[in-house]
């Protein structure tokens, strides 16, 4: 992975690790993203497609908690797009976010926007990513927020540390692949490989050298930043013979614990450290990726690798030039249990220093339904979908119409009026059912552009459960703008009367993506101080496209740092 700012990048990060305690928290980093054409090579096919700076995956941002960011980003394709920085806060700075019609207009060509924000609180990994059509397949890399200057990391500080990035691959356009199954209304294709790092690895056609290695020495402490921004997948990940200990998930720290086997929703982030053998062994490690699905629809179910090798002491003879490859086992693709076993493990890391603001008490409370459902199939034409429907998704049966407009510079400017956006989101399902039972007659869904409107500072429940009309599957709900606590969650339907009992009040795990379990329901709460409009939607590209998503809007407080900022003066215009 390449960089910009992009070449100095891996140099300052560990120069950074290095530096003096000096106070240097607050600085201004710049960083300029110029989304081109560019032509990259795998699986024996070249392609054309948009990146930053012309790098596969994209560059990676550096910074420290505390430091401003400008990011200007100049369009020189022939397609709109936006860049958000996925779990960034954003606090009053909601014009930066970056989803498209939701926080601002897209970037038209030879346009130009910047992105100015402040990191707050936050430290860790994050990732940005297009947040335009099906760009994010193509356009995306690592944030790395270190720790303020004088701070340090809450576990044995490092020997050194890699990012693995993991991402699909697709021999056509993105872009054009959804197009033509919106217009015909059946699913998409998958993807034709999973790449880690922007390389597909051994385990396909053509690509033993297109295969990320990854060297270490014996007895050292390594750690690793792993990163799903894979398009429609959660993915397992493993190292053989390895075991793994997470300290950090969606950069908020967690309390450690060992594993061999990560799952990694869509958006989600983890670090974690890996232990290198004491001695050197004479062999290679896969590192291995994978899907976990439920769905019954198409989904790539192939393996990327990679490889961990040890650098040969000097004083150790080679055994072997080609020493043997240790291949670990991942989890079946439908493994539910291993899925649920490992999301509860997570707990936040809470003391003095990482305090747990967990709302004790529910100002505003509301049940969510997500899953697919279908819309007519619009007359003259032909559908591909279920029973001649088009596929559809939905938030309590309603699924989301992008609007033609900005829905944050319209409430800003008081414009709702104007056709953009209605209020009036249901709190709840408007038609009750099993929803993990026997699927409704009825599949078709509602659509609309409706939102949530939260007062500022509210605290917000929010219990989200798969629906089983088309089979049940996991759901990668990403909130933006926010982080939210991880109260409860499990298998079937919500029981609103004894399933709260077992809240998790006290230390919950914080994410700003978290995996709705297949046929079972999640539980998050969260206060609503950051002012703007806020998109919440599946991570799982196909599902956006087919209107998983809602927008909540949350007021200005009374204090000046409780409002959002004016608008910027290059905000791009619809």
């Amino acid at each position: 992975m390449g960089a910009s700012v992009p070449l100095l990048a891996p140099f300052l990060a560990a120069l950074l690790w290095t530096l003096p305690p000096v106070a240097i928290a607050g600085i201004t980093r710049h960083y300029k993203f110029n989304i081109v054409s560019t032509n990259v090579t795998r699986l024996c096919t070249t392609k054309s497609m948009v990146t930053v700076n012309g790098q596969f995956p994209g560059p990676r941002i550096v910074a420290r908690e505390g430091d401003q960011l400008l990011v200007k980003v100049v369009n020189h394709v022939s397609s709109n797009v936006t860049i958000h920085w996925h779990g960034i806060r954003q606090l009053q700075t909601g014009w930066a976010d970056g989803p498209s019609y939701v926080t601002q207009c897209p970037i038209q060509t030879n346009n130009t926007y910047v992105y100015n924000f402040t990191i707050r609180g936050q430290r860790g990994t994050l990732l940005w990513h297009a947040h335009f059509s099906w760009l994010r397949a193509t356009v995306y890399g690592p944030i790395i927020i270190l720790p303020p200057r004088n701070s340090s990391y809450p576990f044995p500080k490092p020997y050194k540390e890699f990012t693995i990035l993991l991402g699909e691959w697709y021999n056509t356009d993105p872009e054009a692949i959804i197009n033509q199954a919106l217009q015909t209304g059946g699913a998409p294709n998958v993807s034709d490989a999973y790449t880690i790092n922007g390389l597909p690895g051994p385990l396909y056609n053509c690509s033993a050298n297109d295969t990320y290695k990854l060297t270490v020495k014996q007895g050292k402490t390594y750690l690793l930043r792993v990163i799903n921004g894979a398009v429609d997948s959660d993915l397992f990940f493993t190292v053989a013979n390895h075991n793994l200990t997470v300290v950090e998930a969606d950069a908020r720290y967690v309390q450690p614990f060992e594993t061999d086997i990560l799952l990694i929703s869509a958006g989600q982030t983890t670090n974690v450290l890996l232990k290198t053998k004491p001695i050197y062994p004479n062999a290679t490690f896969f590192i291995l990726a994978r899907p976990y699905s439920t769905s019954q629809g198409p989904i790539d179910n192939s393996t990327v690798a990679a490889i961990l090798e040890y650098e040969i002491p000097s004083n150790f003879s080679k055994a072997s030039s080609k020493p043997p490859i240790i291949t670990p086992s991942l989890p079946q693709i439908n493994d539910t249990n291993t899925a649920m076993s490992f999301a509860t493990k997570f707990h936040r890391l809470v003391n003095s220093q990482f305090p747990a603001n967990v709302p004790q008490k529910v100002d505003q409370q509301f049940f969510f339904t997500v899953g697919l459902g279908t819309s007519p199939c619009p007359q003259n034409q032909t559908c591909q979908g279920p029973n001649g429907t088009k596929f559809a998704a939905s938030v309590n049966n309603i699924s989301f119409v992008q609007p033609g407009r900005a829905i944050l510079e319209s409430y800003y400017f008081n414009q709702s009026n104007y056709g953009v956006y209605t209020t009036g989101f249901p709190r709840f399902p408007l038609t009750p059912f099993n929803y993990t039972g026997t699927p409704p007659n009825n599949t078709f869904v509602t659509n609309g552009t409706r939102v949530v409107v939260l007062p500022f500072n509210a605290s917000v429940e929010v219990v989200l459960q798969d629906t089983s009309i088309f089979g049940t599957e996991s759901h990668p709900l990403h909130l933006h703008g926010y982080d939210f606590y991880v109260v409860g969650q499990g298998f079937g339907n919500f029981d609103p009367y004894n399933d709260p009992k077992n809240f998790n009040l006290v230390d919950p795990v914080e994410l700003n993506t978290v995996g709705v379990p297949a046929g079972g329901w999640v539980a998050i709460r969260f206060f609503a101080d950051n002012p703007g409009a806020w998109f919440m939607h599946c991570h799982f590209d196909v599902h956006l496209s087919w209107g998983l998503s809602m927008v909540w809007i949350v007021l200005d407080g009374e204090l000046p740092n409780q409002k959002l900022l004016p608008p910027p003066s290059d905000l791009p215009k619809c």
